[in-house]
C-alpha cells in the first residue's frame, strides 16, 4: 500500500508539471532559439527525475559517461524497458532530439512542448516512406550538432526478454556516418511496464563505447548494437548472456 501511495504522489507531480510546461513554459519559449527552448523545457525532466527520487526512492547511476564526450553528434540506441528512460535519458545525454511516433505530438501539453525541440516524428503507417522520413530528419538534426535518440526495439520489453531490433536507426547511422552510442540499463526491474508501483533502489545505466559506422552496412551495425546491449543488460540483471540470432 505504501508503494502505491508513493507512486500516486509521483504521478500527481508528473501530471502537474506536464500541464505547467505545456500551458505556461511552452508558449514563453517560442521566441528563443533551439538551445534556449531546450534549456527551459528540459527542466520538466530535471524536476521529474528529482521528484521520482523524493516520492519513490528511485535513483540512478551512470557508468561509462566518458563515452558521451564525442567530437560530433551521435546516434543513441537504448534498451527500452519502462517509461523511466524516456524521462531520465534527457538528463543524462548531451542536447538531443528523439525519434518518436508522430501521434505523440498530438497529446495535449506533452506533445505541445516536445514539438518545440524538433523531434524526429515517424509515421509508422507510411511504410518505406517512414524510413526515408527518419533518415532525412535524423541527418538534419545530426548535422546541427544534436544527438538523435531512439529505441531500436520500438516498444517496452520486460526484463529477461528481447524485442525485435528494427533497422531504422542503423540505416540512419550507415547513411550519415555518425557513431552509435549503445545504452543498457535495468530500469524494468524497478519500474515495470504497466505497473503503478515503482520499487525503491538504484537503476544502473551503462553507456557503451562508440560504434563506428562509416562504410558499414546497416545490418552489421544493428547486430553489433544488439549484441552489446543485450549482453550488458543480462549482466545487470544477473543472468547468462542471451543466445543472439
Amino acid at each position: 500500500m505504501l508503494l502505491r501511495l508513493r507512486a500516486l504522489a509521483f504521478w500527481l507531480g508528473f501530471a502537474g508539471s506536464t500541464v505547467v510546461i505545456g500551458l505556461l513554459a511552452a508558449p514563453l519559449v517560442l521566441p528563443l532559439g533551439w538551445h534556449g527552448r531546450y534549456r527551459v523545457l528540459s527542466q520538466w525532466t530535471r524536476f521529474n527525475v528529482w521528484w521520482l527520487g523524493v516520492t519513490c526512492g528511485l535513483r540512478h547511476r551512470v557508468h561509462g559517461a566518458e563515452h558521451l564526450r564525442q567530437p560530433r553528434a551521435a546516434i543513441v540506441m537504448s534498451k527500452h524497458q519502462s517509461a523511466w528512460e524516456t524521462i531520465a535519458l534527457q538528463q543524462i545525454l548531451p542536447p538531443q532530439v528523439w525519434v518518436l511516433k508522430r501521434e505523440l505530438m498530438r497529446i495535449p501539453f506533452f506533445g505541445w512542448a516536445i514539438s518545440m525541440v524538433d523531434p524526429v516524428p515517424v509515421d509508422r503507417k507510411a511504410g518505406r516512406r517512414a524510413l526515408d522520413q527518419l533518415v532525412a530528419a535524423g541527418v538534419d538534426r545530426l548535422e546541427r550538432g544534436l544527438w538523435v535518440v531512439l529505441f531500436p526495439e520500438g516498444t517496452r520489453t520486460p526484463p529477461g526478454t528481447r524485442g525485435r531490433y528494427r533497422v531504422g536507426g542503423a540505416v540512419l547511422a550507415a547513411r550519415s556516418g555518425h557513431p552509435v552510442i549503445p545504452i543498457a540499463h535495468n530500469s524494468g526491474s524497478f519500474w515495470a511496464r504497466n505497473s503503478l508501483v515503482k520499487h525503491p533502489g538504484v537503476i544502473d545505466v551503462v553507456v557503451g563505447p562508440p560504434i563506428e559506422t562509416g562504410g558499414r552496412r546497416p545490418d552489421e551495425i544493428l547486430a553489433e548494437v544488439e549484441e552489446w546491449i543485450e549482453t550488458e543488460v543480462a549482466r545487470l540483471e544477473g543472468r547468462p548472456p542471451p543466445a543472439l540470432p
